[in-house]
């Protein structure tokens, strides 16, 4: 995007001379010793203050694994539960990747998205556990909890984990990379998610009761709960990347990808505590038949919506890329990976 320019610039550019020396008229750059003060003050605050955010993260997500940690280390095959937890919502991801018809995302960006949605998902847990009991317990508190607090702050994180490094690469070149992004910034959040609920669910459970049947049934229950994740995530993340190369409208396109990914975010944790229950009651099917098919008819039908704008944008690329004489696919930059 080209920097904008103040009309003594553009007059100075337009007269051919170009001797004027600017500085501190139309133009800055760090010279004096105030300004080389300025700058070097202004980026270790700027610097700084991300290293702070990015510790203290660490820190709480270094908390809230401890338990887990000691789970497996305690018994090692409790592990092999919090990995298929992440299963589904891992070939989910991979399928999303798969469908970038354009380039394919260097491993690194994937790599620092997905740790990175790791550690900003510990600030979801600390707000959600703070404005909890500020809702009440009835189900209008817990409507509200959902839809203004749990949906709107997940979506967000994940978008972050997205927003702060993969998207300033030139390797985000393409709408698509948003959705791609956000599906692996889902996958960051339901693996750690999955990691502190299954910990929790067998921390307190009796001690009679079978370590690996407790781990086994939560992880089953998370397994289904992941793939929404990324569903979520990746909508907003398409957003995000249609606002890249819309740079007027970046502000209402990016709100408007978080608020259908938090709406369908919260819609399924208001609806999940209720709807199997009644399906019990009208079929003749048992509570656990009713809660998974439900879970998967909601991904269903959520992914159908995420599904569409990525077979849109697929078949327009492919419209666009045939009409090119000799190289069929858009020149890219020396920093952009192969294609596949």
């Amino acid at each position: 995007m080209q920097r904008r320019r103040d009309p003594v610039e553009r007059a100075e550019e337009r007269s051919g001379d170009g001797s004027t020396d600017l500085y501190d008229v139309s133009t800055w750059e760090p010279r004096s010793i105030p300004d080389l003060f300025a700058y070097t003050l202004y980026n270790a605050i700027s610097y700084g203050f991300r290293a702070i955010v990015l510790l203290v993260a660490i820190a709480i997500t270094l908390s809230l694994l401890v338990s887990p940690a000691a789970l497996v280390l305690e018994d090692p095959f409790i592990g092999i539960f919090f990995a298929l937890s992440v299963v589904p919502a891992g070939l989910l991801a991979a399928y999303i990747w798969y469908a970038d018809i354009t380039t394919s995302e260097p491993l690194r960006l994937l790599v620092v998205t997905f740790l990175l949605a790791i550690l900003f998902a510990t600030f979801a847990a600390v707000v959600n556990s703070f404005t909890r009991p500020l809702f009440g317990a009835g189900f209008l508190g817990s409507l509200f909890f959902f839809y203004l607090i749990v949906g709107p702050i997940e979506e967000t994180v994940k978008l972050l984990a997205v927003q702060v490094f993969a998207y300033r690469s030139t390797s985000f070149n393409a709408v698509i990379d948003g959705a791609v992004y956000g599906a692996v910034a889902g996958l960051g959040f339901a693996a750690i998610e999955n990691a502190i609920y299954i910990g929790r669910v067998v921390g307190e459970a009796e001690p009679e009761a079978s370590v690996l049947f407790t781990a086994g049934g939560i992880a089953t229950v998370r397994a289904l709960a992941g793939p929404g994740h990324v569903i979520y995530s990746a909508i907003a993340g398409y957003y995000l990347g249609l606002a890249k190369f819309n740079r007027d409208y970046a502000g209402p396109i990016v709100l408007k990808g978080l608020l259908v990914a938090a709406f369908v975010h919260g819609t399924y944790n208001v609806t999940v505590g209720i709807v199997p229950g009644i399906l019990t009651e009208l079929l003749p099917i048992g509570f656990g038949l009713a809660f998974v098919g439900y879970v998967v008819l909601y991904d269903l039908a959520i992914g159908y919506y995420l599904y569409r704008k990525i077979a849109r944008y697929r078949r327009t690329y492919q419209t666009a890329t045939s009409d090119i004489d000799g190289d069929s696919r858009p020149e890219l930059t020396e920093f952009e990976p192969p294609q596949r």
